[in-house]
């Protein structure tokens, strides 16, 4: 239970003509404080040519390194406080970052050349990480990134991330030891300024992922070691990449075993291709009727080059896992459902029965290739679709399923305004406003509408191949968002979906349990419950939400994760939220669903009343434990 406000922030503060001299406890607790964003800055700054892995550990080590020795207070530094934090021991630590991972970058006869890494730690045995990868929008950001010097990186990060102005970035890299300062910001404006995808979870070194290196390398190293010279030949054979473009296996790592049962699921010429018109006679509508569309169904070399980086994905490689799902290679030859251009880059999109597998590559250049699992078993009619095509310029591209007649686009938050139709060529979606690249505060939600023989639903992009059901109703009788009643009971709390995302997500219901006259006259407040059910089935969450009279939008009052509330299992829900009156008095109000026959509360509020609906005088923050009583006689508690 909570009470319901809203947090300002400040605007930042801007630089003064001096900063301050810094203390190595000042500097220790800035660091310790912004170490994440100051591990992200660094990451970005390094050079990309290092590998995602390595420029991973190597930004750990150089923000690990910020502190000076000794105890000490440092030097005066220049005046470079401003921006979000207006902190001189993060400004401080923030500089021998940023120096640290110039010189990192700075080139030395033609490669990247590195500072001397902390003996101890961090290292990594056995494992590559990698942060999450992103889509279309951060692939490209992450290659115009890569096409420029280190100090222009730096500029454009400084003032993405951090949000300075380009004098204070002048003194931060003139600090840092960049000879023309200006020049870097200059080159740097050749790049579109895009701040959001700096701080997405591509590019974020403390949020990873984890895969093992090669494990039949591993183990054959103690045999190779007696006849070293052989192996290393062998190992360069295996490799080495033809100049100038594309190996036949693409960004895959090296072969591991020549198995008859591997080899066929890798050959594109067994793909399975399903024909236009199977799914009009099938007995079931799920993505196994899906035919082979895409204007590259008949390129052997993209499809190989998928295949095999699903097989063995490189170190190169993005890979992006909804959780709960597997992500070794095909048992057999999956079913090919797309190839084709989408945007800036190929796409190419596999299911083998239980998963779908989105491979992606720039259409120009041979690096920055993705890979993207997404888990489906079971997957039928509404949730068998659409699936995500790319992401671009905050816009989503959807295929949909052959049997989808019409697609539309509609903000959830506006539930009497018409939906805008969306051309479809091919089973391809025209762009649409995509919720989950959405950045800073939520005024729209958009939303994908199909319509087939069936009827209209709706479903929205959270940042995964396959879009989340939306439906609405109480536990056990839900129905598709399709008439005004769903759509009006979705409105107000379409924002509560950006708490869902990337988090395996298959469908939302949204049940409006109550009504509640509020004190002093004040109107009637709205009580829902929204919950997401998990491909997986763990990792459910249920929230309830409250909106005052004439609030534009809810507010999460509780929330209860793997629990069966406001599910089919125990459609039922008890909640509480603390509620200021105009007249400046606090009240703990309760409401459950129907079927509640009491309401009781203890703690620092006590209270009891008959019915599904409580109100009482509380103090401001006070804390109080809801419990209830069902028809029957079944004791419930509050989520909380």
């Amino acid at each position: 239970m909570q009470s319901q406000d809203v947090a300002q922030r400040n605007a930042p503060a801007s630089a003064g003509a001096a900063g301050p001299a810094v203390d190595i406890e000042q500097a220790e607790a800035a660091l310790v404080e912004h170490y994440p964003r100051l591990v992200r800055l660094a990451y970005l700054v390094l050079p990309p040519g290092l590998g995602r892995s390595r420029r991973v550990l190597t930004a750990h080590a150089l923000a690990q390194r910020a502190l000076p020795r000794g105890r000490k207070q440092t030097s005066v530094i220049p005046a470079q406080a401003s921006g979000r934090d207006a902190d001189p021991g993060y400004a401080f630590v923030r500089l021998r970052v940023l120096r640290t991972a110039l010189e990192a970058a700075r080139p030395r006869k033609g490669r990247p050349r590195l500072s001397p890494l902390p003996p101890l730690l961090p290292q990594v045995w056995g494992l590559r990480l990698f942060p999450r990868s992103g889509g279309a929008d951060e692939l490209s950001l992450d290659q115009r990134l890569s096409a420029l010097s280190g100090p222009a990186r730096a500029a454009y990060v400084l003032r993405g991330l951090e949000r300075l102005p380009d004098a204070d970035i002048r003194k931060i890299l003139d600090s840092a030891g960049v000879d023309k300062p200006e020049s870097a910001l200059t080159e740097a404006n050749g790049v579109p300024a895009q701040d959001a995808l700096l701080s997405s979870p591509e590019f974020d070194p403390c949020s990873l992922q984890a895969r093992p290196t090669d494990l039949m390398r591993r183990r054959q190293h103690t045999k190779a070691a007696l006849a070293a010279a052989a192996a290393l030949a062998v190992c360069g054979a295996l490799v080495a990449l033809p100049a100038g473009g594309w190996g036949p296996d693409g960004a895959a790592a090296p072969l591991y075993a020549e198995n008859p049962a591997a080899q066929a699921a890798l050959d594109p010429g067994r793909l399975t291709r399903v024909p236009p018109t199977a799914w009009e006679s099938a007995a079931r509508t799920d993505f196994s009727v899906w035919p082979a569309r895409g204007p590259l169904t008949g390129d052997t070399a993209l499809l190989r080059r998928a295949l095999a980086v699903w097989a063995r994905p490189g170190e190169t490689v993005r890979v992006s896992i909804t959780p709960g799902t597997q992500t070794g290679g095909p048992a057999g030859p999956p079913q090919l459902l797309y190839a084709g251009a989408v945007d800036n880059a190929r796409v190419v999109i596999l299911y083998d029965g239980l998963r779908i597998v989105r491979y992606a590559e720039p259409k120009d250049g041979t690096q920055g290739a993705a890979l993207d699992f997404a888990r489906v078993d079971g997957a039928t009619g509404a949730e068998a679709s659409a699936l995500v095509l790319g992401r671009a310029d905050g816009n989503v591209r959807y295929l949909t399923a052959p049997w989808v007649k019409k697609a539309a686009e509609r903000d959830l938050m506006k539930p009497d305004a018409a939906a805008t139709d969306l051309t479809v060529t091919d089973g391809v979606t025209t762009p649409l406003a995509s919720p989950a690249l959405q950045p800073g505060s939520c005024t729209s939600w958009n939303v994908l509408q199909l319509t087939d023989a069936s009827g209209t639903r709706l479903a929205t992009d959270l940042g995964e191949l396959v879009p989340a059901r939306l439906t609405a109703g109480r536990p056990g009788a839900t129905g598709e968002v399709s008439n005004v009643e769903g759509l009006r009971a979705w409105a107000p709390f379409a924002c509560s979906l950006a708490t869902e995302r990337s988090g395996g997500v298959r469908s939302v219901n949204a049940w409006a349990f109550a009504e509640q006259p509020l004190p002093e006259a004040s109107g009637t407040g709205a009580w829902a419950c929204t919950r997401a059910e998990t491909w997986r089935g763990d990792g459910t969450a249920a929230l309830a939400q409250f909106r005052t009279p004439g609030g534009p939008v809810g507010a999460i009052v509780a929330k209860g994760t793997d629990v069966p509330a406001c599910g089919p299992r125990d459609p039922h829900v008890l909640a509480g939220v603390l509620w200021k009156s105009k007249t400046g008095i606090w009240y703990l109000l309760a409401a459950g669903g129907p079927d509640t026959e009491s309401i009781r509360t203890n703690g620092e509020v006590t209270a009891t009343g008959p019915g599904p609906l409580l109100a009482a005088r509380a103090k401001q923050g006070a804390k109080a434990q809801l419990k209830g009583t069902l028809a029957g006689g079944r004791p419930i508690d509050g989520l909380h």
